[in-house]
């Protein structure tokens, strides 16, 4: 993890790794004075000369804290603020009053700000002139909480070995995190800036609560793990998670609409190493660090390394499809490439034949083109989607096809040159097969993606649920994209439709994935509370697009077999989801899951279902089960962020509660299949 100062400002840098709390410091020449009081010089050696001007009442740090977020002396002169050094790091250190009052509204630890690498130890009792600041990393138009500070300009010794300060324990048998993040109260509404509005009640707010304790010493014992370690982060619950959220059933914490988790706390590596570690797995007895805020999120920075003990957690695997049972999966594959190692082709082909028990169809997203992160105009993407058969197959899996429409360079957002693809996988040897219907006519479209001579442009066609027959409907084009020059789309990846037949029945299938959230998105331990998601806008109109071409296709038969998966990267409580399936008359099958069975991701230790599978009433009236195959999301060594789902529907007899509508393979006339296409294949 790096902070980063503000824009223009070479102000902070973390360093890639700070000394522990008892590492032995040699002593620099600073930039700020170090004074030593007689009790210390013979520890230190000789006294810097220094005299002081006249200087503001000695204030103490909860007085420069104060009872809320940002400090009641911001921008003021201190002098001889008291402390005991706790932790240090390039360029300050902690420190907190060895003598706290009764108040636990206001916290005893402060960060003292010294440019360059500090030449005290933890242990010492220091005093510390200076001016209070308050800093926001990102700037001050950032959503983050900032971080009160003193500025130093000198910092006097008086003793060493001083015993640190007890930390205060969170959890159970110690001050326990208020269950929301923000309680509603006189804040007002949705982005509210909470450090200047409302009232500070750390009782209640979990926000508050945190900010009480900004900078102090804080334990947290027999923890245990609710997310993997991901960039030098662990989410960890106090206590064994006790008295904590809506646990999962393999250990971790769900996030709902109104509750964030305040009671998860996240371990940074910033001070001391840790281990690589799973959900599930515990760090035994104490854990023990300073309390830092940055990013939009609270840390505890261990000043040691703890240990590690084995959860026990396991990679799941789900039963295979019957006989007559379709089975439709769908799986994110976070930015495949060829440049990928081939040990990660080889774990996603391991979730799709071991974990998934080789589904017919695979609604694919997250695949990049040929040439991976190179912005080299590459936008096809079969000699990736080969090397993922190939690995299947070494799997022991069976031969797979692919499909897929490939996007205009750079239009599809992400990162650039990378022109992720969504698409189809599967197999044909149980009665699955893929209607080619190109946008070119039955000359196809080149290998390369491009459109052919004379023909439209496959990345800029949209797919139209067309009349077949009486009472039947087709797709205009399969694979086609979904609606590409709508604005709900600009910028962001688009959704392919594909028309396929299993045993004679006609289905449809939409895969794709939703825009992202990003760094607009206010965090949830932010200044403006509730946070504001300025991307939910995107998600919600894309979902109107795809429930508008669900709604065409059940127009010309409302009992039509559709199917809708993919990463929408919204929960099954969020609007857009609801949207989509309100709109088009879908069943969200993530939905219908056991709560504490309803993840497909964890994000800082909050478990979320943000991939889904949607099926039409034809389809959810049918003998069907959901599995979400737990694999990724919680490993520290995973292959991908997301855990794969997949669908087994009975398929056996004819529809219940309705007719057999437009089931019935290809014959003749527009409807006729092959000859090739604009979809792409594995090379």
């Amino acid at each position: 993890m790096t902070y980063v100062g503000e824009p223009g400002s070479a102000r902070r840098a973390r360093p890639a790794r700070a000394l522990s709390a008892g590492a032995v410091l040699s002593v620099p020449v600073l930039a700020w004075p170090l004074v030593c009081a007689p009790a210390a010089q013979a520890a230190h050696g000789a006294p810097v000369p220094a005299s002081a001007p006249a200087a503001p009442a000695e204030r103490r740090i909860r007085d420069i804290q104060g009872g809320g977020h940002v400090s009641p002396l911001n921008g003021a002169a201190v002098t001889r603020v008291p402390g005991v050094v706790t932790a240090l790091t390039g360029n300050g250190f902690w420190m907190q009053d060895p003598a706290p009052d009764r108040s636990d509204a206001t916290s005893e630890g402060i960060f003292v700000f010294t440019r360059t690498r500090p030449s005290v130890a933890p242990g010492d009792a220091v005093r510390v002139d200076g001016r209070v600041s308050e800093f926001r990393a990102g700037g001050t138009r950032s959503a983050a909480l900032s971080r009160t500070e003193i500025d130093a300009t000198r910092t006097v010794l008086e003793a060493r070995g001083v015993p640190l300060p007890p930390p205060v324990t969170l959890g159970p048998g110690g001050r326990r995190a208020p269950g929301s993040v923000i309680d509603g109260d006189d804040r007002g509404g949705p982005g509210r800036d909470a450090e200047t509005g409302g009232r500070f009640d750390p009782v209640r707010d979990g926000l508050d609560f945190y900010e009480s304790l900004e900078d102090m010493r804080v334990r947290v014992t027999d923890a245990v793990a609710v997310g993997p370690s991901r960039d030098g982060e662990i989410p960890v619950l106090p206590a064994g998670g006790a008295g904590a959220g809506v646990r999962t059933a393999r250990g971790g914490v769900l996030e709902r609409a109104a509750d964030a988790n305040p009671e998860r706390v996240l371990l940074d590596d910033a001070l001391a190493p840790l281990p690589a570690m799973n959900v599930g797995d515990r760090l035994p007895g104490a854990a023990d660090g300073v309390l830092d805020y940055g990013f939009g999120a609270f840390r505890l920075l261990p000043t040691a390394t703890p240990r590690r003990q084995d959860g026990g957690l396991a990679r799941e695997t789900t039963r295979p499809a019957g006989a007559g049972e379709l089975a439709v999966a769908t799986a994110d594959l976070g930015g495949l490439s060829p440049d990928a190692p081939r040990e990660r082709f080889a774990a996603l082909a391991a979730d799709l034949v071991e974990g998934l028990r080789s589904p017919d169809l695979v609604a694919i997203t997250g695949l990049r083109d040929n040439s991976g992160a190179a912005d080299d105009g590459t936008v096809a993407a079969d000699q990736t989607v080969a090397e993922l058969i190939t690995a299947i197959s070494a799997a022991g899996g069976p031969g797979y096809d692919w499909r897929s429409v490939p996007p205009r360079d750079n239009a599809d957002g992400g990162e650039p040159g990378a022109n992720d693809h969504a698409g189809f996988l599967f197999r044909t040897d149980r009665g699955l097969d893929f209607v080619d219907r190109p946008a070119g006519g039955p000359g196809g479209a080149p290998a390369d993606g491009s459109a052919a001579p004379g023909s439209p442009d496959p990345a800029a066609t949209p797919v139209k649920a067309v009349r077949d027959g009486s009472r039947g409907v087709r797709l205009s084009l399969s694979p086609g994209r979904i609606a590409p020059g709508d604005t709900a789309w600009s910028r962001t990846g688009k959704p392919v439709a594909g028309e396929l037949t299993w045993q004679g029945t006609r289905i449809f299938v939409v895969a794709g994935k939703w825009y992202p959230r990003t760094g607009d998105d206010q965090p949830l331990f932010g200044r403006y509370q509730p946070p504001l998601r300025p991307t939910e806008w995107r998600r919600e109109a894309q979902a109107r697009v795809v429930a508008g071409f669900v709604r065409s296709v059940r127009a010309l038969d409302r009992d039509a077999n559709v199917i809708v998966a993919g990463d929408l990267n919204e929960q099954e409580f969020g609007g857009p989801v609801r949207t989509l399936a309100k709109g088009a008359g879908l069943r969200d099958l993530p939905a219908a899951l056991p709560e504490k069975e309803r993840y497909t991701a964890v994000s800082g230790g909050n478990a979320r279902a943000l991939d889904h599978v949607l099926l039409s009433p034809a389809l959810a009236r049918r003998p069907h089960e959901f599995d979400i195959v737990h694999r990724n999301a919680e490993f520290a060594d995973r292959a991908g962020d997301h855990d794969p789902a997949v669908v087994r529907i009975d398929m056996t007899g004819g529809r219940r509660g309705a007719d057999t509508g437009s089931g019935g393979t290809e014959t003749g006339g527009d409807g006729t299949a092959g000859g090739g296409g604009n979809g792409e294949r594995a090379g």
